[in-house]
């Protein structure tokens, strides 16, 4: 009998409401960063503002994972390295590419990276997972899916096009994130999911906040009010629960079946954003998002005739 976090509805389901907290991130960071008044140029205060959320994030988790979940969260040098090679990955070079490079990209062509994770992550499982192979199904699923982020945030006549540092940085941050994502799986295997990510989040975020203080010595303080603390406060916890679920289904599946969810992310940022920020929803958003559920369907209706298949096979069943 699969695990609870290997059905398919309950998969469809925490992924679906994983990209939902991360697309929700965008609005919120930009409401965050319009009331602290953090400018695009102000690199050091945007990497501070991040390490804070994770830190947070982290600490939180750390809180959970004890008086919760019951699981010891004490550090020995093993769990350390192993915190500290996930965190470097998954939070600390992720999101100093991310920050430095969405600041000098343009906001299309930072929603068109930002939505090729799953490209990287399942190429780099074809070569890290012997059964998990790229074929011609998933190929055609990936190609719908990052078709549809391409048809949402297809550039308008008067929108500028280019590729430069600021791309170059955003594909690397989505490299690092990827990686860190199987480093993930790898390390979930024979550690406690929310204590290895609590941790990864509390080291990363050191690194963040270093970065960022470096790069604006005493600027970095920055002038919470109440609503900047709760804007903090959510994005800490979409963080905190965002990795968790999401290392956990790592964890249970194959990297495929989980990977291309990600194409939700881009595409929920958009519709929230249209909410929270009162931007309007483009006609191309609603016919990328028919194109992302299109291929996540053609991947899971075939991948699940494909286990029946193996089931009801006649030397399935004299096994």
């Amino acid at each position: 009998m699969p695990n609870v976090f290997q059905r398919p509805w309950t998969v469809t389901f925490l992924a679906l409401f994983n990209t939902f907290l991360w697309g929700s991130a965008f609005p919120f960071i930009k409401l965050s960063y319009e009331a602290l008044d953090i400018q695009e140029h102000e690199y050091g205060q945007q990497l501070f503002f991040a390490g804070e959320r994770f830190l947070l994030a982290g600490l939180l988790l750390l809180v959970i994972s004890r008086l919760v979940f019951k699981r010891p969260i004490r550090l020995t040098a093993e769990k350390l390295k192993a915190y500290a090679h996930l965190g470097a990955f998954l939070t600390f070079l992720q999101y100093l590419f991310f920050y430095i490079g969405l600041s000098i990209s343009t906001g299309v062509q930072g929603s068109i990276i930002a939505g090729s994770t799953s490209f990287f992550q399942m190429a780099l499982a074809h070569f890290r997972y012997k059964d998990d192979r790229l074929n011609r199904l998933k190929g055609i699923a990936l190609t719908l899916g990052f078709s549809g982020i391409v048809i949402a945030n297809w550039p308008t006549a008067s929108a500028e096009v280019g590729f430069g540092i600021g791309e170059i940085l955003l594909i690397m941050a989505m490299v690092s994130g990827a990686f860190g994502n199987l480093i993930a799986k790898d390390y979930s295997r024979s550690h406690d999911v929310a204590p290895m990510t609590a941790w990864a989040m509390v080291i990363g975020s050191l690194g963040l906040l270093v970065v960022g203080y470096v790069l604006a010595p005493g600027d970095v303080f920055l002038p919470y009010t109440v609503t900047t603390l709760l804007f903090l406060l959510y994005l800490a916890l979409l963080s905190a629960v965002g990795f968790t679920l999401w290392n956990t289904l790592m964890k249970y599946n194959p990297v495929s079946r989980v990977s291309l969810y990600m194409f939700f992310v881009p595409l929920f940022g958009v519709v929230l954003s249209s909410v929270l920020l009162g931007e309007t929803i483009p006609w191309n958003a609603l016919v990328g998002l028919l194109f992302v559920i299109a291929g996540i369907y053609l991947s899971t209706y075939f991948q699940g005739r494909a286990n029946r298949g193996r089931v009801d096979s006649p030397n399935e069943k004299q096994g």
